[in-house]
């Protein structure tokens, strides 16, 4: 296929690579020049979104929020500009599932299709091709676009109409992040007890208490290994997008509000660009106590 993909960042990178090894012509823009080995491996640089959307018959967008996606789809230059009849947008952001209906409605009338199909697994499995894709829209065009969602992920599913994919993608947030908040506090309660919580969390990893995030996740909190990943800023936007749906449906999401307010007081001790795994951080502080020492101060005696 002639693909389009807009945003190069830590996941899209590894993702368009992904493409092009699939053998698909590649037409790639970002913000910030395209990347050297993109270029080498065969990708097209494009000038613009308009640019992007002239040249491929599926365009997809891999950008930070809601605001970033419609600016790229319908700014000056946006992939809407160059579209025609028949051509498949395709977001893979992860953004306001209320928001994703209006662009689906504002692509349709174009003659095309859209899909909203948000990933899940960071940047270890963008690299690894092994991302969840959860996506939204009809039938047949998820049926055109899957081969290209094949190179990229492994858990693939059509949840529903547009929309339905970002709002899988919210719920997803909702349980690692509360994941992440168990994990901390089992692993801060074990250390300041006197256990090694790297043996405490690989016995955990033997039980039903055993995760995805006690086994990644746990691992950065012993290690002290907190460069992302996933950014603190990015979960605390998708929680932001739980919360005010929550409101929007009449609901109460407590744990949920309470692992943003963990965040909250990561990034206001400079924490926003740190993995989400720092959330533990945040209940460091509260007990006056780490996991574990990090690796400088453990050198340093």
């Amino acid at each position: 296929m002639k693909v389009g993909f807009i945003g190069l960042g830590i996941m899209g990178r590894p993702m368009a690579g992904h493409l092009i090894n699939g053998g698909h012509t590649l037409f790639a823009y970002d913000i910030n020049p395209v990347p050297a080995d993109l270029v080498a491996a065969g990708a097209t640089a494009c000038t613009s979104g308009r640019d992007v959307a002239e040249k491929a018959d599926v365009i997809i967008t891999m950008v930070p929020d809601t605001p970033h996606v419609e600016a790229a789809l319908f700014g000056e230059n946006g992939v809407a500009a160059g579209l025609t009849a028949g051509k498949t947008v395709v977001d893979m952001s992860s953004i306001s599932p209320i928001a994703t209906k209006g662009f689906a409605r504002r692509i349709n009338e174009l003659g095309c299709d859209y899909l909203d199909a948000p990933v899940s697994g960071g940047e270890v499995g963008a690299k690894a091709a092994s991302l969840t894709i959860m996506v939204g829209g009809p039938d047949a065009a998820f049926e055109k676009v899957k081969p290209l969602f094949e190179l990229m992920g492994k858990n693939i599913t059509l949840v529903g109409g547009n929309g339905d994919g970002q709002t899988t993608k919210v719920a997803n947030q909702i349980i690692v992040a509360l994941n992440i908040e168990a994990v901390a506090e089992a692993l801060l309660f074990a250390s300041k007890a006197g256990a090694d919580p790297a043996k405490v969390r690989q016995a955990l990893m033997g039980g039903f208490a055993n995760s995805r995030v006690l086994e990644v996740h746990g691992e950065r909190m012993v290690k002290r290994t907190f460069n992302p990943g996933f950014r603190i800023e990015l979960h605390q936007k998708d929680l932001n997008l739980a919360l005010s749906g929550a409101r929007a449906l009449g609901l109460s999401l407590p744990n949920t509000a309470t692992a943003q307010e963990l965040f909250n007081a990561c990034a206001a001790n400079g924490g926003s660009g740190w993995d989400h795994s720092a959330m533990v951080r945040a209940l460091e502080m509260l007990a006056n106590h780490e996991v574990a020492p990090t690796p400088q101060a453990v050198a340093a005696e």
